[in-house]
């Protein structure tokens, strides 16, 4: 049986093997400027693969990307508001989408229920600790996936790196069906 490292570059050869002339035009034509000044912030869950950008609309080349697990901000300068910073300043961005899903798995899960999966699977409980605040407002803090969009969108609007003029709109997803509900209207 093929490990995953295996499997991935087999496909990938079998891809590229396979592409037309026609569609390597199509593949590397994007700029690395996003064609619709739109980032998206979202959750990593994997039922939103293939789905969401086509869910609304977006395709590749159209938008900025950025995922974690539960869609959810934790201090001033981590990586979402980073990757923010240079899609704004360097990329062109206009406008943010923060987009959860229903169903999300960070909302079922726990500081303490993490930390004994981490601590059975050899990490030590020493470099836990370096992160157990950060954990417990992360994870004991998010059971709700709409109020988590509300209150990142809202961290992200008060974050005093993000202008003032770029709308921050928060949306729900729903994995099942693909329709999208507006949580917070940037405008």
């Amino acid at each position: 049986m093929m490990q995953v490292l295996e499997q991935v570059l087999v496909a990938n050869q079998a891809f590229t093997k396979n592409l037309s002339d026609q569609f390597v035009h199509f593949f590397s034509e994007p700029s690395k400027m996003p064609k619709r000044q739109l980032a998206i912030f979202t959750c990593m869950d994997t039922r939103l693969v293939d789905f969401l950008e086509p869910a609304m609309g977006i395709k590749r080349g159209e938008a900025k990307v950025i995922k974690n697990a539960g869609n959810s901000v934790t201090g001033p300068f981590e990586a979402t508001i980073r990757s923010l910073i240079v899609g704004i300043f360097e990329l062109d961005v206009k406008e943010v989408l923060v987009i959860g899903h229903l169903d999300c798995g960070v909302s079922h899960t726990t500081s303490q229920s993490l930390t004994e999966k981490m601590i059975k699977r050899g990490i030590s409980p020493d470099a836990i600790k370096m992160v157990e605040k950060e954990l417990e407002d992360w994870l004991d803090h998010f059971h709700n996936p709409i109020n988590n969009v509300k209150e990142v969108v809202d961290k992200i609007r008060k974050n005093p790196l993000i202008p003032k003029d770029v709308p921050i709109h928060g949306l729900m997803f729903n994995p099942h069906t693909g329709e999208l509900e507006v949580v917070v209207n940037g405008y």
